[in-house]
């Protein structure tokens, strides 16, 4: 009788302890913080030295690190967002992270936890005032220029959109070279200009001033002072056309001065890099990458923990090594690597330059509901200002209305 009581008590104990030992398994799995990044399979390196130095340092936290192709990312993130279990953390650009805030998906970020980054592009990630992304690197274009032809045409290198426009003609009748391709039709190229000049709502676009904007691009083109591509085609096209001397500036990223000296070894010979193109308030624009925390995650605190280790100073200086990359990351932005530069070396003069540029871009530009249609929208109005469809106000005045409907 007593062994068979001693047994009773042994499957009560075990019957007991099976729903705390479950419970702690539970616990360690979620524990493991799925993370979602973009096209970084070939830093898979970077990405696992730091995951593995993360995990030392936080033994009770286990990360699950999984690529997505870019062209999916989208795709997989909005599924995965509407469903019980996505990612802890996901890579994104700001324009599909604020459609995701707007939809009311992600959880919203303390801005306290964020001061190791710079203000302005902070700026640039709020929603209604709050944030719901972290930085993680960004890029800024300079202007890439030919030197044989700016001394052929005799002109000092434009630094803002009046001064191209105004040394437009003399780089054609002296070089017969265009001075630029301005891509106005790409993306949210002419949202971008329209933003250094303060023009940057349904409210203003049809002011004066966007109007003189919009009337200075329109001028370049119909003078031929601009190539006739430069309402169809993109930056690729523009930089084929720089390599092989058929204009005299183009603004992108220091990660092109590798395709050129690759392709057109002649061309690269005679590049030499300035600030990029501003306008009337002076601030410079950029391109970013950022995280997100789904609202549903099951381990917010944990992926903002990973997060914030993966953009520290130490780790933001590393992949900009290794890549063409800006850190946002206020302490890595005043590191040497970011202050200094060899004049013989073009690459690490374009990172100076990318890097202080950062300094001032404010005002910023935010993305809007329906950010793509808005694009789309404006993109519609230069082709019709420039190929003189219909005259620039009533053109504007449209674009105004139907950019309000597609925001309310």
């Amino acid at each position: 009788m007593r062994k068979f009581l001693l047994i009773l008590i042994i499957v009560f104990l075990l019957i007991l302890t099976a729903p705390l030992s479950n419970f702690k398994h539970q616990n360690q799995s979620e524990n493991e913080i799925i993370v979602w990044t973009l096209q970084m399979s070939d830093f898979a390196d970077y990405m696992n030295k730091v995951i593995k130095e993360f995990e030392a340092q936080n033994p009770d936290i286990k990360i699950k690190w999984i690529d997505v192709p870019f062209s999916e990312g989208e795709k997989r993130t909005l599924a995965s967002v509407l469903s019980d279990t996505p990612p802890d953390l996901i890579n994104l650009n700001p324009d599909f992270s604020a459609t995701l805030a707007q939809k009311g998906t992600l959880y919203e970020i303390e801005e306290e936890n964020l001061s190791q980054f710079n203000s302005g592009i902070l700026n640039s990630l709020k929603y209604k005032g709050k944030l719901y992304s972290i930085p993680w690197y960004a890029t800024s274009a300079v202007t890439i220029y030919n030197k044989d032809l700016i001394e052929k045409s005799g002109i000092k290198i434009p630094e803002t959109y009046e001064e191209l426009k105004n040394s437009a003609k003399i780089v054609r009748e002296k070089t017969n070279a265009y001075i630029f391709l301005p891509n106005i039709t790409e993306n949210d190229t002419m949202l971008r200009i329209l933003n250094k000049y303060g023009i940057n709502s349904y409210e203003n676009i049809n002011s004066e001033k966007s109007k003189e904007v919009f009337e200075m691009f329109k001028y370049l083109y119909q003078e031929n002072l601009i190539p006739p591509e430069s309402i169809t085609q993109t930056h690729r096209e523009a930089l084929e056309k720089y390599m092989s001397g058929n204009i005299v500036l183009f603004q992108a990223g220091a990660n092109f001065l590798n395709m050129i000296k690759e392709n057109a070894p002649s061309t690269y010979a005679q590049t030499d890099v300035a600030p990029q193109l501003k306008g009337k308030l002076g601030q410079n624009d950029f391109s970013l990458m950022n995280f997100v925390i789904p609202l549903r995650a099951k381990n917010k605190n944990e992926a903002l923990k990973f997060a914030l280790f993966l953009t520290n100073k130490e780790n933001q200086l590393e992949l900009a090594k290794l890549t063409n990359v800006i850190a946002v990351n206020n302490q890595a932005l005043n590191d040497n690597f970011y202050k200094t530069y060899d004049n013989t070396d073009l690459m690490s003069k374009a990172r100076t330059i990318s890097a202080n540029q950062l300094n001032k871009v404010e005002p910023v530009m935010h993305s809007n509901r329906n950010q793509k249609d808005i694009n789309n929208l404006i993109n519609s109005s230069v082709q019709e200002i420039l190929l003189n469809k219909s005259d620039t106000s009533s053109i504007l005045d449209k674009v105004s209305k139907e950019w309000q409907i597609l925001i309310d």
